[in-house]
């Protein structure tokens, strides 16, 4: 691999307090670092990793090669530029490091030896279809909700537990590990805890609660493996990591430019996002738009069942003795990937910025709506037999349209998410906080607007996934206080994008969406 490091750093006079955050994503993998006392952005090294598709709708990556060296490379490079312009050596002004992850990619790896066993599952891979199907027709009721009351989720192809059984059925190598008790099976982040603590020697095997939510084996109530649930998938939970709170010093840095740092912080990305964005109270939403698009509603001290097609999910354990804080959340599995795919797929663009060119030279889509149900549909739909679909086309079309239509299938999802979050809190938006990737395109971020009706947020400084994880690090050794102080210390200025379409214009189009989506069903094979 060759990475291709985006990299930048200020001098400081003085020794300095820094925090720092593992960024590992779906696609590229970050570390940052950031000054505690306004959030500001020190330092920033990001680098691709290569994604591996075997069959159509797969998705998988190498957990060393792939993601662990990534990340190395991102740490090792961002010290090097620190020390070279500061003068200190990044493990004496780095305090604390949080880490911020995929969160239901599945990894799997041999106690002994501390090596995978089975390239990672990708969260938005769509092998366990059949898996799902026969999952529902074990449960008594014969529905995909029947454990939602427990573990907040459905049976879906989108989360680890689904992954993690597939592996089992598909690979002699690792249920012969989890027979001899020899199987460690984790997310991104307790892949990463544990190689960067020490792996096979001393490596530390844990997760927080949010990652933890995202498996379907924990409770939601008590926050631990739960025995229903790791019996019904099969399960050994000796192979399941330790559940421990977001905030909290795990382990420190078994080697390397951070040796002896603090690993104190770990969230899921899109919780990482809420915190960053601040959304500490009740009420308060955030949508990330990445590779896919995540909206987290916080629903504050007791978790929410959605009637609406949404999950129920922990959204921060800010310390060992505090009490979690739960989210609605609302998952679409593609966003920034249609872009991507129409870049790599179909060199309609060369670079992901083109799509703001492309998307302007024209006023509308020409009619044309695209529903990017490469792997079926997440939420409110919740439709693995969903394919892509493009409806609409004329000899009118063109490639600007198909631009412009882009961009606004990740608004239409926005909005159904919207719809159901609305429905199930009784008390509708008014504005909404926005980050990720796709949040650079003003056009993308004003047709949101637009398409919803409300205001959108977005904050000057982009990289608030990270920035809450660095923060729940600092917060467990004390670099911050509280939350309160988090938010007193870094003030956030955003643009914001006040709508300018007309009521009648933005139902029209959201209907006609509808009907792209009822087209888009039953398209793919799932018995």
């Amino acid at each position: 691999m060759q990475p291709n490091p985006e990299s930048e750093t200020t001098s400081t006079v003085g020794k300095p307090t820094w925090v720092a955050a593992i960024d590992q994503g779906t696609s590229s993998s970050r570390f940052i670092v950031f000054d505690p006392a306004t959030g500001d952005i020190v330092a920033i090294t990001q680098t691709e990793f290569p994604q591996i598709y075997p069959n159509a709708g797969w998705c998988e990556h190498n957990p060393e090669e792939g993601i662990l060296r990534s990340v190395e490379y991102c740490i090792r490079e961002t010290c090097r530029k620190i020390e070279l312009e500061t003068g200190f050596k990044a493990k004496d002004v780095i305090q604390a490091v949080g880490i911020t992850n995929q969160r239901e990619t599945a990894v799997v790896w041999d106690a002994i030896t501390g090596k995978s066993l089975h390239n990672a599952i990708v969260w938005l891979d769509a092998r366990t279809t059949e898996t799902v199907a026969s999952l529902i027709e074990r449960t008594p009721t014969r529905s995909r909700d029947h454990f939602r009351s427990k573990c907040g989720l459905p049976f879906s192809t989108y989360f680890s537990a689904v992954k993690l059984r597939w592996i089992l059925d598909h690979s002699s190598e690792v249920a012969q590990a989890q027979r001899e008790q020899r199987l460690k099976f984790g997310t991104v982040d307790s892949w990463l805890i544990y190689q960067l603590t020490g792996g096979a020697s001393k490596g530390v095997h844990v997760t927080d609660v949010t990652n933890a939510s995202r498996t379907m084996l924990m409770s939601l109530e008590s926050l631990e493996w739960d025995s229903e649930l790791c019996e019904f998938f099969a399960i050994d939970k000796s192979c399941l990591p330790a559940i421990r709170s977001s905030a909290e010093v795990y382990g420190t840095f078994a080697s390397g430019p951070l040796e002896g740092v603090p690993i104190a912080g770990c969230l899921g990305d899109q919780q990482a996002a809420l915190v960053g964005q601040r959304c500490f109270q009740p009420g308060e939403v955030k949508n990330t738009y990445g590779t896919g698009c995540f909206m987290l509603h916080n629903t504050g001290p007791s978790p929410v069942v959605s009637r609406n097609g949404l999950l129920t999910t922990v959204a921060y354990k800010l310390g060992p003795d505090e009490k979690a804080a739960y989210a609605l959340e609302g998952s679409v599995s593609i966003a920034g990937a249609a872009i991507k795919w129409l870049r790599d797929n179909m060199g309609i663009i060369k670079t992901a910025n083109e799509i703001n060119e492309l998307a302007a030279a024209v006023p509308d889509t020409g009619d044309v709506y695209f529903v990017p149900a490469f792997n079926g549909l997440f939420a409110p739909y919740w439709r693995e037999d969903a394919r892509g679909t493009i409806v609409g086309l004329t000899q009118y079309s063109t490639r600007h349209h198909l631009a412009r239509a882009t961009l606004e299938s990740v608004c239409f999802q926005t909005r159904a998410l919207i719809e159901a979050m609305n429905s199930d809190s009784g008390h509708p938006l008014v504005s909404l906080k926005v980050d990720g990737g796709m949040t650079n395109s003003d056009l993308a971020m004003q047709l949101q607007s637009d398409i919803l009706g409300i205001r959108a947020e977005r904050p000057l400084m982009r990289e608030t996934t990270a920035l809450g994880a660095a923060f729940a690090a600092g917060l467990a050794v004390g670099v911050f206080q509280s939350a309160e102080d988090f938010v007193k210390r870094t003030t956030v200025k955003a643009d914001v994008f006040e709508p300018r379409m007309g009521a009648s214009e933005r139902e029209l189009k959201f209907d006609k969406w509808k009907k792209a989506i009822e087209r888009s069903l039953g398209w793919a094979d799932t018995s």
